[in-house]
């Protein structure tokens, strides 16, 4: 049973959720504040903590900087925070994915379920994986139908497989790639997701994999 730990100082927001992931099986606990959030996600140890940002006690910001000081167990934000720079702010500091309030309940499951399954993915150590009609080798860096990649296309791309379903932001795709001196260089990023999705996209155009979040980062979509 997969254990989520939500943490909101709405009541409602706690009632609802409990409400829904206990009929979808899943093994709830609850937390009102920030200070009770890091001390179940040190003693419930959940699979993946459900996070709002604005806490009544502490920043949720700083609640994930606490969990990632020890811990890489996912993080979804849910917020009222709609700014992209709230956005870019949290996965940052280290968040899986960022969910706005209002919110549609069947949207939420479906990124808590993508987050999950990413850890499962890193967890088996997967080094295959499928893109449209090609299968990517990680370990041999090769592209299945005779594709050939640039070393910074694969240094884009490795970083996207190796986070399934994560919303990474640009400036961690700009600092990891070119360095801390080029996060403004935002259009490199389109130029070479755009290279990539005409390699391994079956239409480029409309892609399914290699997905554009505006203004906040990318994201690859098993």
């Amino acid at each position: 049973m997969t254990r989520v730990l939500v943490v909101d100082d709405e009541p409602q927001i706690l009632r609802a959720l409990r409400i829904n992931l206990a009929a979808r099986h899943y093994e709830v606990a609850e937390a009102a504040d920030g200070g009770q959030a890091l001390r179940l996600a040190a003693e419930f140890r959940p699979d993946v903590v459900v996070l709002d940002l604005g806490l009544p006690d502490i920043d949720g910001v700083d609640v994930i900087h606490g969990i990632r000081g020890w811990s890489s167990m996912p993080i979804l934000v849910l917020s009222g925070r709609a700014g992209n720079q709230d956005k870019v702010e949290a996965l940052d500091a280290g968040a899986d994915d960022y969910v706005t309030k209002p919110f549609n309940i069947e949207e939420l499951l479906a990124r808590l379920r993508a987050v999950t399954r990413r850890m499962v993915l890193h967890e088996e150590g997967l080094s295959k994986i499928k893109i449209g009609d090609h299968l990517v080798d990680l370990t041999g860096k090769t592209v299945s139908g005779d594709v050939r990649l640039t070393p910074t296309e694969w240094h884009i791309l490795e970083i996207l497989l190796h986070n399934p379903g994560k919303l990474v932001s640009q400036r961690q795709l700009l600092t990891e790639v070119w360095g801390a001196k080029y996060l403004r260089e935002t259009h490199y990023l389109r130029q070479y997701l755009g290279q990539l999705r005409r390699k391994l996209e079956r239409d480029p155009a409309h892609p399914v994999h290699l997905i554009t979040e505006p203004g906040m980062g990318y994201r690859f979509q098993p």
